[in-house]
C-alpha cells in the first residue's frame, strides 16, 4: 500500500511549484496530472508515468469518481502517487472529494500548498488584495456553481471571483444587484502567472468589455479594493516638473 501527494503546482509557469512540491515530483512513480499545469513540470518527474486527468470547464473531463477510483487503484501499487493539481488544492481544487477516497480506503495522503490564482493576478497588476486601511478582508468566489448558477454577494472588501471569463456580462449585472456600486473598479486577469498573462481595468459597470479580450482563457476577476490601481508617485503626478537629478536617473 503507498501513499498519495496532493502536489500544489500554483497557476501557470512551472516555476511558481513550491520547493516541497517539485521533491515530492522526483519521488513519484506515477502522477495524476490536471489541465491546467504546465508541461515543463515533467522535468521534476522524467521517471514517472504521467496521466492526464484534467478538467476544463464547458469541455469534456475526466468524471470525478473516475479520478478518485483511479488514485486508489494507483496507491494499492505504487508507493509514492502524486496528484498534481493547478493553483492551491484547495482553492475550488475538488480536494475534499479525493482525500475523502483515499480515506476510505485506508490510504495516506499529504497536501502540498501552492499558489493560487488570486495571489498570481495580484502580483501580476501590482496589486495587493489587502490594504491598510481599506482592504482588511478577501473573499475567493466561483463565479458558477455546479448547477451552472451565479452567487454573488458583498461579503469582503475585496471579492475575487475564480472561472468567471465566460459570463463577465452576467457578473456585472449580479455584481451591481448585490450593491456594489457601478464605479466600484474592477481588475482581470487571465492566464495568471503565464508569461501570456493578460490583464484589463474596468468598472463593475463595464466589466462585459473584458469579455472579447480575455474569451477562452482561465480568468480571474477581482472586484472592490484589490483592485484598486496604487497612487501616483507625486514626482509622476501630471504638470508636475521633475527634478534634474531625477530626471537624470529616468533617462540613464
Amino acid at each position: 500500500m503507498g501513499r498519495v501527494i496532493f502536489v500544489s503546482a500554483g497557476p501557470g509557469a512551472a516555476d511558481l511549484i513550491t520547493l516541497r512540491g517539485a521533491r515530492a515530483l522526483a519521488q513519484a512513480q506515477v502522477v495524476l496530472f490536471d489541465a491546467l499545469t504546465d508541461p515543463a513540470l515533467r522535468e521534476f518527474a522524467p521517471q514517472a508515468r504521467w496521466v492526464d486527468v484534467g478538467k476544463r470547464g464547458f469541455c469534456d473531463a475526466t468524471k470525478q469518481c473516475s479520478i478518485n477510483a483511479m488514485l486508489v487503484r494507483e496507491a494499492r501499487q505504487h508507493a509514492l502517487v502524486v496528484r498534481l493539481k493547478g493553483g492551491d488544492a484547495s482553492v475550488f481544487g475538488r480536494l475534499e472529494e479525493e482525500l475523502q477516497a483515499l480515506a476510505e480506503a485506508g490510504i495516506d495522503s499529504d497536501v502540498v500548498p501552492g499558489v493560487t490564482a488570486a495571489i498570481a493576478a495580484a502580483a501580476h497588476t501590482k496589486r495587493p488584495l489587502t490594504r491598510r486601511g481599506l482592504g482588511r478582508s478577501v473573499a475567493l468566489t466561483t463565479a458558477m456553481t455546479r448547477e451552472g448558477d451565479m452567487h454573488v454577494a458583498k461579503s469582503a472588501d475585496t471579492e475575487v471571483f475564480y472561472m468567471a471569463g465566460r459570463q463577465l456580462g452576467a457578473l456585472a449585472q449580479q455584481l451591481l444587484g448585490a450593491g456594489w456600486s457601478a464605479d466600484t473598479p474592477v481588475s482581470v486577469v487571465s492566464r495568471a502567472g503565464c508569461a501570456d498573462a493578460l490583464t484589463s481595468e474596468h468598472q463593475v459597470a463595464t466589466l462585459s468589455e473584458a469579455t472579447v479580450l480575455h474569451h477562452g482563457r482561465p480568468t480571474v476577476v477581482v472586484v472592490g479594493a484589490g483592485a484598486r490601481a496604487l497612487p501616483r508617485p507625486a514626482s509622476q503626478a501630471p504638470g508636475r516638473d521633475v527634478p534634474q537629478a531625477q530626471e537624470q536617473s529616468l533617462t540613464d
